[in-house]
């Protein structure tokens, strides 16, 4: 046969699969009906494993194929059921009676890492102008701060474009939950700084937070420099400016050196000239504004094949834009031969949406460990 003839038979299949596919998905809705009036679950795990067994047999050598075609079906057809029924009423009623961001009289305390002149600072000041800077020492200190309200939000780097993700955060955010309610990119430009006795020819070993000095690791190798980790970019340049000692040097910001009275020994030390830096702000009260654009999750998965490909493959029938996945192990939670793991997600979307507030709430009710972190809008 030719080519334009295969095609043609193919067309036909199709014509009578479109019409069984209908029949199937009319059959979902009446089953969701049984299943609210005798208050059954949706999720049917061993029935879905038992269909999905059944076709992988009877398709023969095309089993693989045909269990991933049905594992398909049974994601529309679990969606479509839970749109029915209105899943996830709990969480469902939190974000409709969630409150939007309100600016009072009385300036917001921010909780940053570090101190004064750090990136987070400087983020913190783009997403709350004006409001107060509280400065702790390490990430968990900020989380910490919010939780006990010393803070109204904490303001904490979450990734890097050059580094990649700064992983105690996101195990910070997996524990503590709380909402994400605004998020900011900056442009980082890191200097090589020291003090006034200090030189290029002097300086043997230079300070920062982790993620800096891998984010200026060729510079740091092409002056021969020793890197030390320190707890953050803009605390290295205090310790380096009451050190005086010209053998050392800090990666820092220019406010940081500024702040601090050092010199700049070189500007622009970062690997990339387009390094950038995610921020999120955090807060214990969820708030969504009108003009939210980006949605955070986390969730568990039961460790079964093909359990992460099945919730992805919910985002994709609804053409939802993934920007961001972490897997982090979930403490104490190691079996023989593998570890089990949380999620985090982010994605392009709106609760204003109700196919994707829909989406939200029957994740939540299948998935255990399930958060809904927070709809915020990302500031370039």
């Amino acid at each position: 046969m030719t080519l334009e003839e295969v095609r043609r038979q193919i067309d036909a299949i199709d014509s009578q699969l479109v019409p069984l596919f209908c029949r199937r998905m009319d059959c979902s809705r009446e089953v969701a009906k049984i299943k609210e009036r005798e208050n059954l679950p949706i999720f049917n795990a061993q029935r879905e494993e038992e269909i999905l067994n059944r076709v992988a047999q009877e398709a023969g050598e095309y089993g693989d194929a045909a269990r991933m075609l049905y594992a398909s079906i049974m994601q529309a057809s679990r969606a479509l059921q839970h749109g029915a029924l209105h899943s996830g009423k709990e969480l469902r009623r939190q974000i409709q009676t969630a409150g939007k961001p309100i600016l009072s009289e009385k300036k917001p305390v921010v909780a940053c890492p570090g101190v004064a002149g750090s990136f987070s600072h400087q983020a913190a000041m783009r997403l709350y102008p004006g409001s107060k800077a509280a400065f702790y020492p390490v990430f968990e200190d900020v989380f910490s701060a919010v939780d006990r309200d010393e803070a109204d939000f904490g303001v904490i780097p979450v990734e890097n474009s050059s580094a990649g993700s700064v992983s105690d955060v996101y195990d910070l955010l997996l524990r503590y939950r709380f909402s994400i309610v605004g998020a900011a990119h900056l442009s980082i430009r890191h200097f090589l700084c020291a003090s006034e006795n200090a030189s290029l020819k002097t300086v043997k070993q230079v300070y920062s937070h982790p993620q800096a000095l891998s984010q200026c690791s060729l510079k740091i190798k092409a002056h021969g420099l020793k890197p030390v980790n320190y707890s953050n970019t803009a605390a290295a340049a205090e310790m380096v400016a009451m050190e005086k000692n010209p053998a050392l040097a800090a990666i820092c910001s220019r406010e940081a050196a500024k702040e601090y009275g050092l010199n700049i020994l070189e500007e622009n030390v970062q690997n990339s000239s387009a390094n950038q830096t995610r921020f999120v702000a955090i807060s214990k009260a969820l708030s969504i504004p009108d003009d939210a654009d980006k949605i955070s999750l986390c969730f568990s998965l039961n460790h079964t094949t093909g359990s992460l490909y099945s919730v992805l493959g919910r985002f994709a029938m609804l053409g939802l834009n993934l920007t961001k996945i972490e897997s982090r192990p979930i403490p104490d939670r190691k079996f023989e031969h593998y570890f089990e793991y949380f999620f985090y997600l982010d994605f392009i979307g709106s609760v204003r949406d109700n196919k994707v507030l829909d989406l939200i709430c029957a994740l939540s009710d299948e998935l255990p460990g399930f958060s809904f972190l927070g709809n915020y809008r990302e500031a370039e």
